[in-house]
């Protein structure tokens, strides 16, 4: 029986692992920086390794023992291991402060969107992969969490700018990774710079062909990472107008000093 995006199955999957995701961070909350990140770094290896021999051995018969290229981890949600592992090791708190920005929000609404828009595999594969997919993203999405909810890492206005700059560097160079990879018979599609997702979304489609569809993913990006961002940039425009008040306020009554001399 094939089960489809948005089907019964699909949703008592995300159902179940938002409920992890509920769970999860009311224990994670109490956990200290270091402990947290390690837990997660941990998670993250042996669900990579699930992934490797799920795959290899899935394809076995076409690609013998070789994982299938469609399958490194070059997605957004997949290479959240190594960042991961960069934050856990760093002592250099700017660099950290910059990986951070960029995994809160790409944690918590990219690991939303893939239980959102899970992939194919994950729907219709064995237990194994099924439960590998969610449990992964919604681990991601505590740990994006934690950090949002941290005192010291919490969403910055500056933060929010080298997240953008991050995501954007990724997508451009994801478009060479897909180039390099592909065959001319696979498609590859890493960071889905190359096509939607799914097909027939309502929204990230690409009906109209590949950069109206790559100008929409973009403008989508832009508008949930401020979404994410929202706090920080609602005070900065706060602060702008008041100091742009206050500059309007301090000339006019110098105008009027000078009328009145």
């Amino acid at each position: 029986m094939k089960h489809d995006l948005f089907g019964t199955k699909h949703i008592l999957l995300m159902i179940a692992a938002l409920a992890i995701v509920a769970i999860g961070y009311f224990f994670a909350r109490k956990l200290k920086f270091e402990k947290i990140t390690k837990i997660m770094l941990c998670l993250g290896v042996v669900s990579e390794i699930v992934k490797i021999f799920y795959y290899i051995i899935a394809n076995e018969k076409k690609t013998h023992g070789v994982l299938p290229k469609t399958d490194l981890p070059f997605h957004l949600c997949s290479i959240q291991i190594l960042f991961i592992l960069a934050v856990y090791f760093l002592k250099n708190e700017k660099v950290k402060n910059f990986l951070i920005s960029f995994i809160m929000p790409s944690c918590l609404i990219g690991g939303f969107a893939a239980l959102l828009i899970a992939t194919e595999s994950a729907l219709n594969g064995t237990w194994v992969i099924t439960a590998q997919y969610f449990i992964y993203h919604a681990a991601i999405m505590i740990y994006a969490l934690y950090l949002a909810t941290n005192k010291e890492y919490g969403p910055t206005l500056k933060g929010y700018f080298s997240c953008l700059k991050m995501l954007f560097i990724m997508m451009f160079f994801a478009i060479y990774i897909n180039s390099m990879l592909s065959d001319g018979e696979t498609t590859v599609n890493f960071m889905y710079v190359v096509a939607p997702p799914a097909k027939n979304l309502p929204f990230l489609n690409d009906e109209n062909g590949w950069f109206s569809y790559i100008f929409k993913y973009a403008v989508l990006i832009v508008v949930c990472v401020s979404l994410f961002y929202a706090k920080p940039l609602y005070i900065a425009i706060k602060e702008k107008i008041a100091k742009l008040r206050k500059k309007n306020t301090d000339a006019e009554a110098e105008l009027d000093s000078s009328e009145e001399a």
